[in-house]
């Protein structure tokens, strides 16, 4: 099979997608990345359609929304859910800085550490960013050349996934249905306007975390601008650092 039928070009993408993961399955299988969204949901399901040997795990972060957890845990029981040494509150301890979209320390540790050698199927598509539409649907890793990245899904649209879901009527997280468009972790710093709103009204503790976390960078080593957690806090969720890391954040770096 050529990588030319691997692409849509007009066929049937299920079939393409399903064409993918049998046509670069290795001898021991693949390894699945489950983050318990609508995109790792579809993959997890192609890959059974596809008949091809898998192991699924769900990276953990502690804090995801408690109802992404349980719902892996419930409807996906045959997913390894696998527990960080550290919690992202101890990794802004140790790097003296919040997470943002230009420092993601978080991402490296808690998503992506732990990835064993070999292929690791991923629910990443195109449409979910400029940056995305960069990535090619089969990749050697950037951090580890021994792992083997496919995006099956790569080329499929929003509505696409939608579709899939409903058509093969895929079990899906409860939190699509009540506004959210996006799961991970509870105010990640890529979580803005209306979904940030939402997540600090529904998780309040979450939110209470976040600030003591600015509390105790203020109190390990000072800070020109910030006079309190809160004014850091703040600026934080303005996401300012959505343009630039202004010089104040930058010290930290």
């Amino acid at each position: 099979m050529s990588l030319k039928q691997l692409n849509l070009e007009g066929q049937d993408r299920v079939e393409v997608a399903i064409m993918r993961l049998q046509h670069f399955e290795p001898p021991e299988g693949y390894q699945l990345a489950f983050s318990g969204g609508k995109d790792s949901v579809v993959i997890y399901d192609l890959a059974i359609r596809a008949g091809v040997r898998f192991h699924a795990f769900y990276n953990w972060t502690g804090i995801d929304p408690p109802e992404l957890y349980r719902f892996v845990k419930d409807r996906y029981p045959d997913v390894e859910i696998r527990r960080p040494k550290k919690s992202m509150w101890r990794l802004i301890e140790e790097h003296q800085i919040l997470p943002t979209r230009l420092v993601r320390f978080c991402c490296e540790y808690l998503k992506e550490q732990g990835n064993k050698e070999g292929y690791l199927i991923t629910g990443i598509r195109w449409a979910e960013s400029a940056k995305r539409r960069k990535r090619s649907m089969v990749e050697i890793g950037a951090y580890n050349k021994r792992i083997i990245f496919l995006h099956p899904i790569i080329d499929w649209g929003n509505d696409d996934v939608w579709e899939y879901i409903k058509e093969y009527r895929v079990p899906y997280c409860s939190l699509y249905d009540k506004g959210f468009k996006r799961l991970g972790c509870i105010m990640c710093p890529f979580c803005r306007g209306k979904q940030l709103k939402m997540e600090m009204e529904r998780y309040p503790k979450y939110v209470d975390m976040w600030r003591r976390a600015c509390e105790r960078l203020l109190i390990t080593q000072s800070h020109p601008k910030y006079k309190t957690g809160e004014e850091m806090f703040q600026w934080w969720i303005a996401r300012e650092h959505v343009k630039a890391v202004d010089d104040c954040q930058a010290r930290f770096i």
